[in-house]
């Protein structure tokens, strides 16, 4: 296919095309995908969550410049990595489509060749991340990005499914937003694996870096995924324990701290084999909803029509309840 081709060798035009196929769930970029997902498994990708107001688009903006400068770690010779961003927005309520474009605030990115950008409408999906979310994130994988920052809307507790496909989880916090643990409240806390405190040059920064490193030390880190059968020859290594990092955005401040650190953790990812466990556990989830997806789609199809209607309504009246519907549903009884 050319278009796959095109994308291989570099071309954004052609890049930006089957994204929007993609994202419009066009056969021809499901196609495409497909021959394209042989190419996959290099870049580092990094989710980008937390509660609206953290500041993680500005967040984001400077890590993508840092990245491009300076790259990963402070301590190796500077080397810059390409980088993809994939910013997932609220949806539209006229068009659907990304309510914030293609992020105006991101536009210090704009002209540099190793940046690439990418807006998307969260279309109303849990923890704001669309099916064509994670395709995307294929495609530009396939592209040849070293890193992929995934932000998110910020929709609370429902965020943990970006823990679902990123290789590292930032959660942003910030003071000021009415309690000092609001990551814990929201249900995201434990899958962090590096928190930052955003807008530290504002009153309450201390509060709120003691309260999230108070509740690392009670909860004696989060519940990590275990190694599977391929990391049983590793040598072992110690537990990850999630940083806190203090940032100021805006100014740049603390953004070479937080590179830093996620290289860090892509580092204990290879050494304690945990990479390849959570890739399984990623690529295993996908595969099941997948197939739940095709499975309801295809049983929907060959029903006769009205047949999900007239079940809903017999379960709406209180005749029957929802499981005893579905089962009936599947075995052909009628009512």
């Amino acid at each position: 296919m050319k278009s796959v081709e095109r994308v291989l060798k570099g071309d954004r035009l052609a890049l930006a095309r089957l994204l929007t196929q993609i994202e419009n769930e066009d056969a021809s970029g499901l196609e495409a995908l497909s021959a394209l997902y042989p190419h996959t498994g290099h870049a580092h990708r990094i989710g980008i969550t937390g509660a609206p107001g953290t500041g993680k688009s500005s967040l984001v903006n400077r890590l993508a410049l840092h990245l491009r400068q300076n790259g990963w770690s402070e301590q190796a010779e500077p080397e810059a990595e390409t980088v993809a961003i994939v910013a997932v927005d609220p949806s539209s309520p006229f068009s659907g489509g990304a309510f914030l474009g293609d992020r105006i605030r991101m536009r210090d990115l704009y002209g540099d060749p190793g940046i690439f950008i990418r807006s998307m409408a969260s279309r109303g999906a849990l923890g704001g991340l669309a099916r064509a979310t994670v395709d995307m994130v294929e495609v530009l994988d396939a592209a040849g990005f070293a890193a992929i920052l995934i932000e998110t809307v910020g929709a609370g507790q429902a965020e943990v499914d970006i823990a679902r496909m990123a290789h590292t989880v930032v959660v942003v916090d910030a003071p000021g937003l009415g309690d000092d643990v609001q990551a814990i409240k929201a249900g995201i806390l434990e899958i962090a694996d590096i928190l930052v405190v955003n807008k530290a040059d504002l009153p309450g920064a201390e509060n709120t870096l003691r309260a999230l490193q108070l509740v690392l030390e009670l909860a004696n880190t989060a519940q990590r995924t275990k190694p599977d059968a391929a990391a049983r020859d590793v040598a072992p290594q110690p537990a990850w324990v999630p940083p806190v990092l203090p940032t100021v955005a805006i100014q740049g401040d603390g953004i070479v701290e937080l590179a830093q650190a996620i290289h860090d953790h892509r580092e204990h990812l290879d050494l304690s084999g945990e990479y390849a466990a959570r890739e399984r556990a990623r690529v295993r989830t996908e595969m099941e909803e997948l197939l739940r997806q095709q499975l309801l789609e295809g049983f929907l199809m060959h029903q006769p029509e009205g047949a999900f209607e007239a079940a809903l309504e017999l379960v709406l009246t209180k005749k029957k309840a929802p499981r005893q519907a579905v089962r009936e549903m599947i075995e052909g009884k009628k009512r």
